[in-house]
């Protein structure tokens, strides 16, 4: 397949509207308080009966500073002792967890996610990673995806040769901007010299993939800034990009409060901050791999896709597909067979649900067999821009044109407009159309349709 985009703003102006980015279908939005522990338990079993591999996610919540447009689930603290309680949480739940799992399933995905996962010591990581592995069955060299997110802030050459050490052999680092004026006003203040020792000391311990994330969209950004930013880090050639559009939204992250809009660019210019950025992208070499990321074309991510092998999850796109996620820690997420489930997202209460002795799951979602079928035409669509309908009948023992009658028909505005071709047996996803992927995939979301309340970002 050819990994290209094209721009058209007046069609991105058109389709710009809210939506989900689909790392789970259904969306989070779905997830209801009467699953629970019984139903979690039994799809632990259920997936034992599997042979698919496991994949960790675990959650460290904890900042020093805040980042005012930041929409993860974090503490915000400078005491450095608050460690210790949690890690003791997480640490039971890393034992209750792995007793409903069957000890001889490799785990072919580890991350560590946040917040900040450099916020703990060098102990505490050391003694986070002999808990996993004492508990579940983590390979010895690097034929797992193991990856930490790194605020370069709180690393340095030491701490990346000790996660190298331990098992890690991806990362991806938060950059956003390194414009003085905008790190000022979003409460980031990071130097370029000190980006650039975490990824050189990366590529020095033999890490085999090093992301950088940037967002457009935040106060006093320009074209030229932005792509001033880019440029300096392209220097370094780190193997992918994520290029995140900013989502203000106040009512729910009260942080962002402290970032005025007045001070932030208009839509014309985040579409040219955009346009501009893809275009440097391209030229440098790197491929659209959908939803912001960008690769070099030998990245194993890149490979993937063109293979029709790639996947996406909590963790965005990844080369396991078929793997169980184990979410620990607050506010983590699951997927267990065919179910969702999320922790507690306050320590408290996270706290308490592990000292009582269980699990801290409070809410979740098990799928029905239409929501599994439309999942797997999402995942495709987001991670292959393709379907071929055939596969899909043999899979799933429908007929696609006769089940999504309705959605093909709703299509037809796309492909006059140039996003979609479709045959009798494919759907492809011009280039065009790649960068409004999101809006495709909306077409299949029966949750959207049926009018869900839904709380999303722009698609672009």
């Amino acid at each position: 397949m050819e990994q290209k985009i094209q721009f058209d703003e007046a069609l991105i102006k058109r389709y710009n509207q809210t939506g989900p980015r689909y790392t789970s279908y259904p969306t989070a939005v779905q997830f209801e308080e009467h699953f629970g522990l019984e139903d979690y338990a039994e799809a632990a079993k259920r997936s034992n009966a599997t042979s698919r591999a496991l994949s960790l996610y675990f959650h460290i919540p904890f900042c020093d500073t805040v980042c005012f447009f930041c929409a993860c689930n974090k503490v915000w603290t400078r005491d450095r002792s608050k460690t210790t309680p949690y890690l003791e949480r997480l640490f039971k739940e890393i034992e209750m967890q792995s007793k409903l799992f069957d000890s001889s399933r490799m785990v072919e995905q580890l991350h560590w996610g946040g917040g900040t996962p450099t916020f703990i010591n060098h102990d505490e990581m050391r003694a986070l990673m002999e808990k996993t592995r004492e508990h579940f069955n983590l390979y010895n060299d690097d034929s797992g995806e193991y990856s930490i997110e790194i605020d370069p802030r709180e690393a340095n050459r030491e701490s990346v040769q000790l996660l190298r050490q331990l098992g890690f052999n991806r990362m991806s680092l938060g950059v956003q901007d390194f414009d003085e004026k905008v790190q000022k006003a979003v409460n980031r203040i990071q130097t370029q010299a000190e980006t650039f020792e975490v990824l050189e000391a990366a590529r020095e311990n033999g890490f085999l993939s090093v992301n950088v994330d940037l967002i457009y969209g935040l106060p006093f950004q320009t074209e030229k800034g932005f792509i001033h930013t880019l440029d300096r880090v392209l220097e370094a050639e780190p193997d992918r990009f994520s290029i995140f559009n900013y989502a203000h939204m106040p009512s729910l992250f009260p942080t962002q409060k402290k970032m005025s809009e007045a001070d932030m660019p208009s839509a014309d210019e985040k579409l040219a901050i955009l346009h501009a950025t893809t275009e440097r992208l391209l030229e440098a070499g790197y491929v659209y791999i959908g939803m912001d990321h960008f690769a070099k074309p030998d990245d194993e991510l890149a490979v993937a896709q063109r293979n029709e092998t790639l996947y996406r999850n909590f963790q965005g796109y990844s080369t396991h597909a078929d793997c169980d996620l184990i979410g620990m820690g607050a506010t983590s997420i699951s997927l267990i067979n065919n179910t969702y489930a999320q922790n507690y997202k306050s320590l408290a209460d996270y706290y308490a649900a592990i000292d009582a002795g269980h699990l801290a799951v409070f809410r979740g979602v098990q799928l029905t067999e239409d929501d599994e079928l439309r999942r797997d035409v999402i995942t495709r669509l987001i991670s292959h821009f393709h379907l071929n309908f055939e596969q899909l009948d043999d899979r799933w023992n429908i007929r696609f044109d006769e089940y999504f009658a309705d959605e093909l028909r709703n299509l037809t505005p796309m492909i006059e407009d140039g996003l979609i071709q479709v045959s009798d047996t494919d759907l492809f996803v011009t280039a065009k159309g790649r960068l409004l992927i999101r809006n495709i995939c909306m077409v299949f979301d029966a949750y959207l349709k049926a009018g869900t309340e839904n709380r999303f970002s722009k698609v672009i």
